[in-house]
């Protein structure tokens, strides 16, 4: 659990500031479960500099309430929580300063947004919390105000956890909450998951993630491992101190998510040696008539795919597909293993290729069609998926046929400015995992939006 804050203060000398407004989000780190938002009155002067870039003078604070008075509800609002802010040794010393006034020690684990976009987003022109909503496309209202940047600093915490793939935050987090926890009621667990798509992640007493998993019913899933009776069920039964989880919206996403996670993390549940998630592919090469061939065979990674298949059956199934969609020769597919004319050619239902009836032209034409729109070779474009709420999308960049990586957007300009769109992607790897999970995902999803994008 997290507190996010702000505060705005009167300015003044180093450790004689007072808190003139104070902002904090309670969030588990999917949405925010309590607010607290005050003005509060400093009991002194606010210096003019402060006043022209807040707004807040001191009439506006004659009746709010003095620190003392809502110290309790701060103490509550971030029991158990890691303190999150942007620049948070500020934000932090201002509130251990009033606390320490009243003789109360304010202790808190924290967290500062700067340092972890400067981590998990490096190159970016500034790390101002103004320039780098901007620059990230997050809509900010009131400014310089603590319930504005207290609410920005949500959304930015929000895209850095997604952004975190190592997901360093979450462990921390776990850590620090089960210290003193004994082992825990694999109920309660449950209770607290939802039943959405997503990537999931059960760790041990320590915040170490000893399974990474991904799943359309993510609540569904764990109870099957925590009522399993194999032995890696049994195993991780007994291990499990906490299972977090991250809403991904689109299967796309927890599937990429999982993949990669997976191999940066190594958890010891997860297969290690696991190679492939996919074992036959779609190859094509042209014979000496001319013709373009298609054929599933066994993957080779030194030799290029058009599109890849996790089994021998479902390339078979895929190959009956384009040959009904693209009419394409029985024979020319490897489904015809004829030495003459195909069954097809027989009765009427292929147009000839097979005995050289068809011109190589015309035949070529249509299978470089179905080559183009199942490869995403030399290709520059987005797919547009489905977000983790219904105001969002999911958005996944392929430049020159390489994958870069997957966010998300809530405002569709974004996705027009090339320099927005670059922050909001969280880079992933290219490898032939990836390329089958895109591939494979575009074949069974035919509402996918796909949008060109122009060269730079």
């Amino acid at each position: 659990m997290y507190a996010i804050l702000d505060i705005e203060t009167t300015g003044g000398k180093y450790n004689e500031e007072g808190i003139t407004e104070i902002a904090i989000y309670r969030f588990d780190g999917h949405e925010v479960k309590d607010q607290f938002i005050s003005l509060v009155n400093p009991e002194r002067e606010i210096q003019p500099f402060v006043v022209n870039l807040t707004g807040i003078n001191s009439k506006m604070l004659r009746n709010a309430p003095k620190f003392y008075e809502v110290a309790k509800r701060i103490v509550e609002i971030t029991e158990g929580c890691i303190v999150v802010a942007h620049n948070s040794s500020f934000d932090y010393r201002i509130l251990k300063t009033e606390f320490k006034r009243l003789g109360f020690p304010f202790k808190r684990k924290t967290l500062c947004t700067v340092e972890l976009s400067q981590q998990l987003m490096p190159g970016m022109e500034s790390y101002s919390l103004g320039k780098l909503t901007r620059a990230l496309g997050i809509p900010v209202s009131d400014r310089h105000r603590a319930n504005g940047d207290a609410m920005a600093t949500v959304k930015l915490f929000k895209m850095l956890l997604n952004k975190d793939l190592e997901k360093a935050i979450i462990k921390s987090a776990v850590k620090i909450e089960k210290k003193s926890k004994l082992a825990p009621n694999l109920k309660e667990i449950i209770e607290e998951l939802p039943s959405a798509t997503g990537v999931y992640y059960i760790h041990n007493e320590k915040g170490e993630i000893i399974y990474i998993g991904k799943s359309n019913n993510i609540k569904k899933r764990i109870i099957q491992h925590f009522t399993g009776t194999s032995s890696k069920s049994k195993k991780i039964q007994a291990l499990v101190s906490a299972v977090t989880y991250e809403k991904t919206g689109s299967e796309l996403a927890a599937l990429l998510k999982e993949s990669e996670e997976i191999k940066k993390n190594k958890p010891i549940f997860n297969r290690a040696l696991r190679r492939s998630i996919f074992t036959h592919a779609l190859y094509s090469f042209i014979d000496e008539n001319g013709y373009i061939n298609i054929k599933i065979d066994k993957a080779d990674n030194n030799v290029p795919a058009i599109t890849t298949f996790s089994t021998r059956s479902s390339g078979k199934h895929f190959i009956f597909k384009i040959a009904e969609d693209y009419r394409l020769c029985h024979k020319l597919t490897g489904i015809d293993t004829t030495k003459t004319s195909c069954f097809k050619f027989d009765v009427k239902e292929c147009l000839g290729a097979c005995v050289n009836k068809e011109s190589p032209e015309v035949y070529n034409e249509r299978v470089n069609m179905l080559i183009t729109k199942y490869s995403y070779e030399n290709k520059n474009m987005l797919i547009i998926d489905k977000g983790r709420d219904i105001d969002e999308k999911s958005v996944y960049l392929i430049e020159n046929g390489i994958f870069k990586g997957m966010g998300y957007f809530d405002l569709n300009h974004q996705i027009n400015n090339r320099a927005i769109l670059a922050s909001l992607i969280t880079p992933m790897q290219n490898d032939r995992d990836t390329q089958h999970i895109i591939q494979s995902y575009m074949r069974r999803n035919k509402r996918l939006k796909i949008v060109e994008l122009q060269n730079q």
